[in-house]
């Protein structure tokens, strides 16, 4: 195992991807639609630490739509957490559905498949939109070519995380934070005034990792208030879930490229099919483009060239929807409820969310 998965109990996993891969072929075999079949084979489940082969060029879809049940106690946000999800793309995914109290046996969505970003596949890749972070490992890293995506909480509105290219420039283990002073002056107005360093400990919202960035002032780091993860709830910074900084932390090495997007829109293509994944624009883009689709429009006229590879009705009904879960737009492409018949059911308690000993708790 590596850096990412050492942590998680192997022999859980190994028998739960087991049953997983069998119970998908099986379906495939026996009753799926050809599209259904070529799916279950060219897209293993999601693995714990959200790693994927990284696809042959010309692919750009990574992962599959997975079904669980919801326990009488679950929130949205527990089996978000346990599946590697933020709070906002697993909301988007089932609307209609209570996020404090969906009910025991409640069928849930979770968006476990991914267009990568339109964006080199190297180093790290953030898409402020999905608010998920993509992680290419350098040559020799891994076996073999991987991709690896965590999700993130991202600046909110006023304070949004920069767009560009940047560079990881520290890796500080049990960092203390030292408070902007325009931080401490927002603080202060709300009657919770800031000390200037907030050391390390659980009371710090850096969390046990951080990573700095060329850019000025800006971090990737772990936090002490997992429920932002998902969330626009940041000054700027980028957090992410206590156990993936941790996995994340020690692969990640000083100097890898870091690169900020912005895509609501995101297309690719998989199996024949043209994929389009709709998130809603954030809070400044949206007041700027209203009801203009042109940006999707676009993100789909840089994968063809031809206008009638595209079923614009139903690219129009996705992108308007925006649940965040990557359907073909293709001519006579499965509809959404195809995509959802050919998501395997999956526990809302897997087993290395029940062996999960918080490793952002144990790496030192």
């Amino acid at each position: 195992m590596n850096t990412l998965t050492s942590s998680r109990s192997g022999s859980a996993w190994l028998a739960w991807s087991a049953l997983l891969c069998a119970s998908v072929c099986l379906s495939g075999c026996s009753t799926f639609s050809d599209w259904r079949s070529s799916l279950a084979r060219s897209a293993p489940p999601l693995t714990p630490s959200d790693s994927f082969l990284l696809p042959t060029e010309g692919t750009d879809v990574v992962g599959i739509v997975q079904i669980t049940s919801a326990h009488h106690e679950d929130t949205l946000s527990d089996i978000a957490r346990r599946y590697d999800l933020g709070y906002e793309e697993i909301v988007a995914a089932n609307p209609g559905v209570d996020p404090w109290l969906p009910g025991e046996g409640t069928q849930v969505v979770l968006p476990t498949q991914f267009v990568l970003p339109d964006a080199p596949r190297q180093g790290l890749v953030l898409n402020l939109a999905a608010m998920r972070l993509f992680y290419y490992p350098g040559p020799g890293v891994e076996e073999a070519p991987r991709v690896i995506t965590y999700p993130v909480g991202i600046g909110r509105e006023g304070w949004q995380t920069p767009l560009g290219t940047a560079s990881i420039t520290e890796k500080i283990v049990q960092p203390a934070w030292t408070v902007p002073a325009s931080v401490r002056r927002e603080h202060a107005k709300m009657g919770d005034p800031l000390p200037p360093v907030v050391p390390a400990g659980p009371d710090n919202p850096l969390g046990a990792f951080a990573m700095r960035l060329s850019l000025p002032s800006y971090l990737i780091h772990g936090t002490n208030q997992p429920w932002g993860v998902g969330l626009r709830v940041s000054h700027g910074c980028v957090r992410l879930y206590p156990e993936d900084i941790a996995r994340l932390f020690p692969a990640v090495p000083e100097g890898t490229q870091v690169t900020i997007v912005n895509q609501p829109y995101v297309a690719g293509w998989r199996n024949g099919q043209l994929y389009l994944e709709a998130h809603p624009p954030l809070a400044e883009e949206a007041r700027r483009w209203g009801k203009s689709l042109k940006p999707m429009e676009q993100a789909l006229a840089k994968k063809t060239a031809a206008p009638d590879a595209v079923n614009w009705d139903k690219a129009r009904k996705v992108a308007h929807e925006a649940r965040g879960i990557p359907i073909p737009v293709s001519p006579d492409s499965p509809d959404f409820a195809a995509v959802l018949a050919a998501a395997p059911q999956v526990p809302s308690n897997p087993p290395w969310a029940l062996a999960e000993d918080r490793e952002g708790q144990k790496i030192q």
